[in-house]
């Protein structure tokens, strides 16, 4: 539920946010004859997304033995490797406001509608393009009320992003983004290991030592998970937000000592240079 409640959070503030400085643009400007074809391309990124969420979910839904390991494997590591990417390339991203009302400005010029329509379709369709991709990685490690959690996200989410442009919110977006990239991206070393663990039970990758210990406690007498099970309520948390697995394999283990430890010098690497996002 968390992991998925944190990627929907952080996605849909982001849509909002890119939504919230073109429409603020346009309104400081006086041209609101395009504030429609704001909406406009919201509702058709919102849709398509819902569609290609549709489409996916029930292509991912085809598999069984081997090969459903197989999918399961390659959609945790590619979806790994995506949080990552993109979380550190926002945070290399300069002038984002700037840049944003640059490019409204030049089509606002040249009374260049579709342009401003399809700017904001492509941001919305982005996020939600990264989002169904995440919770279905998300969901392949633990399917513990994903749906509560990611609706939970997109809900209030929204409401910052809405305090946030009429100027009732003051939150410092910078540390929000900041905090969240570094909780996605612990979940994304834990789907690394994951996905290496669905690969060896799936047979395409050696197993070498199966299981280095196991911590997992017996089930209790009603037949219920423990706590620290993994399957548990505490292990299941910790599960799904940072890899937790009470039997894991040399692999799996040596696949998130080297992830996580990857991330934290890409992540050193990147702080070092000056923040090119300058919101309060």
């Amino acid at each position: 539920m968390f992991p998925s409640f944190i990627i929907t959070l952080r996605e849909t503030l982001e849509a909002a946010l890119i939504v919230g400085i073109i429409y603020g643009y346009l309104q400081r400007t006086q041209q609101t004859k395009y504030l429609k074809t704001v909406w406009l391309g919201v509702a058709s990124g919102v849709s398509l997304s819902l569609f290609g969420a549709i489409i996916f979910s029930r292509f991912a839904g085809g598999f069984s033995g081997k090969a459903e390991e197989l999918f399961e494997g390659i959609a945790m590591i590619v979806g790994a490797l995506l949080i990552t990417t993109l979380i550190f390339w926002m945070m290399r991203r300069r002038d984002i406001i700037k840049s944003l009302e640059s490019s409204v400005a030049q089509h606002v010029a040249a009374t260049h509608e579709l342009g401003i329509y399809l700017l904001v379709l492509v941001a919305i369709l982005r996020e939600g393009i990264e989002t169904i991709l995440f919770l279905q990685a998300a969901s392949l490690v633990s399917t513990d009320q994903n749906l509560i959690g990611a609706l939970v996200g997109i809900f209030i989410a929204l409401i910052l992003g809405y305090g946030i442009y009429v100027g009732s919110l003051r939150i410092k977006i910078k540390p929000f983004f900041t905090i969240t990239g570094i909780i996605l991206m612990l979940f994304a070393a834990g789907l690394f290991a994951h996905g290496v663990n669905e690969l060896q039970n799936a047979g395409y990758i050696a197993i070498f030592i199966p299981e280095l210990w196991n911590i997992n406690p017996a089930l209790l007498a009603d037949g219920s998970f423990p706590l620290l099970h993994e399957n548990g309520y505490i292990g299941g948390f910790f599960k799904g937000l940072l890899g937790y697995n009470g039997n894991p394999s040399l692999l799996e283990l040596l696949t998130y000592i080297t992830s996580l430890g990857a991330i934290i010098i890409l992540w050193k690497k990147v702080t070092k240079t000056p923040s090119s996002v300058k919101t309060n």
